[in-house]
């Protein structure tokens, strides 16, 4: 369950696997599976640009509410992450006649809304994500599912400062996880090796990925003793990316992480983690709990997003994660 850094050996691949797909959609997809911009972007095709399902939002923010009410008594505050959809900063790259409605160019701001006014702590992640847009810095990955390791620790940055702001004093010792030099590989995005033919590969071509590397390899990021701040995620939250690396830095804090491919689902990570016995054991002060915004209506019985080993019903998942955190 703790984050252990990659050593360079493993740097390689980390990479083969971000680009093989890891958790780059659901298991079985409604509709396209992608959708094929101009100048060589792709978008997942499984995130619907034109409908907007508030109900099984708002129904999965009761779910978030229970979570967090359940934690507290842990002394565990909830802080929700949410990874804005990568279309919408890159309308100009979708194909002629693609448009995002006005419902969904709503959605984030109501996703947001709704946890807020159901007290549960969250970050717009927006403003820092177009911060990094610059020169050939972009949010998102061309032909990849995911955001770049400049976005990903524009954020990181982001949630830091809001964690500071909830938290007055963190747990455990300095210091947080240094970071390595800047690095930039080639290959494939997810998208265009999971739903490409080998001619379209051709056509689209690489993606360059500037990432970190490691530092020299330790046990855990964790070796004075539990991180104050733990991370349930998707691969957008894996150490290849950047994310709980430069929050660590950011807090000058160990941080400990729980991902699983975005196949797996966020519903069935989050029991992961809080079934585990590092958690029963040492509750984190601020559990970070990162979801998509395209999926963020997907629910724990979500078949048409979820590997089956992880669908279960809601009143079920609800059941599990109270008898997962007050044991």
């Amino acid at each position: 369950m703790m984050l252990r850094p990659f050593s360079r050996r493993t740097l390689i691949a980390a990479t083969l696997a971000l680009g093989a797909g890891l958790g780059a959609g659901p298991a079985f997809a409604q509709g396209p599976s992608i959708i094929t911009g101009k100048d060589g972007w792709l978008f997942p095709g499984w995130e619907s640009l034109t409908v907007l399902n508030r109900a099984a939002i708002g129904a999965n923010i009761t779910l978030l509410q229970d979570a967090k009410t359940a934690l507290a008594t842990r002394g565990t505050t909830l802080m929700v992450m949410v990874v804005p959809l990568k279309a919408s900063f890159y309308k100009e790259k979708l194909p002629d006649g693609t448009t995002i409605s006005a419902d969904v160019a709503g959605q984030y701001d109501l996703i947001l809304d709704q946890l807020k006014k159901a007290g549960i702590d969250t970050v717009d992640l927006r403003a820092a994500l177009k911060g990094v847009q610059t020169g050939r810095q972009t949010s998102f990955y061309r032909a990849d599912y995911h955001w770049t390791a400049w976005a990903s620790e524009a954020a990181a940055d982001a949630v830091a400062q809001a964690i500071k702001a909830k938290v007055a004093k963190l747990a455990g010792s300095p210091p947080g996880e240094k970071l390595g030099e800047w690095v930039t590989q080639r290959h494939l995005g997810d998208l265009a090796q999971r739903f490409l033919t080998p001619d379209q590969q051709k056509q689209i071509g690489p993606d360059l990925y500037t990432v970190r590397t490691p530092q020299a390899a330790k046990s855990s990021l964790v070796d004075g003793g539990p991180a104050p701040v733990h991370v349930v995620g998707n691969s957008f939250v894996q150490p290849y990316l950047g994310f709980p690396q430069k929050l660590s830095n950011a807090l000058d804090r160990p941080v400990s992480l729980t991902w699983n491919p975005g196949n797996v689902g966020p519903w069935a990570t989050f029991l992961q983690y809080v079934g585990s016995p590092d958690f029963a054991k040492s509750p984190p002060q601020v559990l970070v709990w990162q979801f998509n915004e395209g999926p963020f209506h997907s629910g724990p019985q979500a078949t048409d997003q979820w590997d089956a080993p992880s669908i279960m019903a809601p009143q079920a998942w609800r059941d599990r994660m109270l008898a997962a955190v007050r044991r």
